[in-house]
């Protein structure tokens, strides 16, 4: 009997924290009924996984010491040969891979002899998916406008359009794998009447698994920041070296602590596509659905789930590069008090070693200006 391998290619920002976090949560029970997501002793999956894909895909350019992969991929390969039943592997990085990685993938999980290769994407409408790319990368250290990280995005000269590009990326993977071993699961809609874990089941049911089987939700996903918060992120690249923001401390400093932790909780106006940019956007939407329901691939949900919703006429929309000064003053109050809270904590009596993970304490921040 085969075993069945699901690859989880992204796309980015379509929930893909979320149902790696899930997975991560059930490994027990989920490899009861013979389902297996692929790990390490002493490695958290994701991690695992992510080195795993840098690997395979030859990728030298992310740094710091959570991006060692050499020899990573090797070692999935053979886990996942050790193990019957269904395999998960799950990485939206993946999304971005050429004919050539996608052939070494072949090669090492023996394709087509004791391996049968699913792959599976995930899509969201652009107008939600633009803003939260726009705000990922700017978490990652990159210091475009929302203007020009759009302007590239329509010229096709980003790395985001080539992995939100569904028709590209799964005729990329797959190449002489019947239709039917291609699935394309939709992200509902905002405000959309279905399950709260309606993602989880759809993608369960992509990878022919029971969604009981994973009974835990796991830790929460990677939430957007607002206008404001983006803004102050993309500033403070502005005023680092290159060289200093990706990996290492500064990368711990801003991204971790400050704008996954901190930032985050603040109440702030949402980044949303210029309503002069819907039309682009429902034409290439469009073509792309268009392409799913031609070419057999198996599609969980509703391309409905992917049209571009109509801009609300009630809604003034804000330029997000020119989010309001009071605001970003606030939340640049809250930066500097959340860092001075972790160093006061690092160096008092009795706090943890260098190095260790100190304990997670409720922040005290300044109230708002009034």
């Amino acid at each position: 009997m085969k075993r069945r391998v699901y690859v989880h290619v992204g796309a980015p920002k379509t929930g893909t924290t979320y149902l790696q976090n899930r997975l991560t949560a059930n490994l027990t029970t989920l490899a009861e009924h013979d389902v297996h997501y692929a790990t390490k002793p002493l490695r958290t999956p994701s991690l695992f996984q992510f080195r795993a894909s840098l690997d395979l895909l030859g990728r030298t350019d992310w740094e710091g010491p959570i991006a060692k992969s050499d020899g990573a991929w090797e070692s999935m390969a053979k886990r996942i040969r050790r193990h019957n039943g269904t395999v998960i592997l799950s990485h939206e990085i993946l999304a971005g891979a050429k004919p050539k990685n996608v052939a070494r993938l072949w090669e090492d999980l023996e394709v087509g002899e004791t391996t049968e290769l699913h792959i599976v994407y995930t899509a969201r409408d652009l107008t939600r998916q633009l803003p939260a790319a726009w705000q990922e990368g700017v978490k990652q250290g990159q210091r475009w406008t929302f203007a020009r990280f759009l302007e590239r995005f329509q010229n096709e000269r980003i790395w985001f359009y080539r992995v939100f590009d569904f028709p590209s990326v799964l005729t990329t993977w797959g190449t002489d794998l019947p239709p039917a071993q291609l699935h394309l699961v939709t992200v509902p809609p905002e405000g959309a009447d279905v399950p709260r874990d309606e993602l989880w089941r759809r993608f369960a049911a992509a990878c022919d698994i029971d969604p009981a089987w994973a009974p835990h939700e796991g830790p929460g996903a990677n939430r957007s920041l607002g206008m404001a918060e983006t803004q102050l992120i993309r500033r403070l690249n502005r005023r680092l070296e290159r060289s200093q923001r990706p990996g290492g401390k500064y990368d711990g400093l801003i991204r971790t602590m400050l704008a996954e932790s901190v930032l985050v909780e603040r109440e702030s106006e949402r980044v949303r596509v210029p309503p002069a940019l819907h039309p682009w956007l429902e034409e290439k939407t469009a073509r792309w659905t268009e392409w799913a329901e031609q070419s057999g691939v198996d599609i969980v949900g509703s391309l409905d789930d992917l049209r571009v919703p109509a801009p609300d006429p009630a809604a003034r929309w804000r330029d997000p590069d020119r989010s309001r000064p009071r605001q970003q003053l606030e939340a640049a109050l809250d930066a500097p008090a959340a860092m001075t809270d972790q160093a006061a904590r690092r160096g008092a009596p009795g706090a943890a070693p260098p190095g260790a993970r100190p304990e997670a304490r409720p922040l005290r921040l300044p109230p708002p200006l009034t």
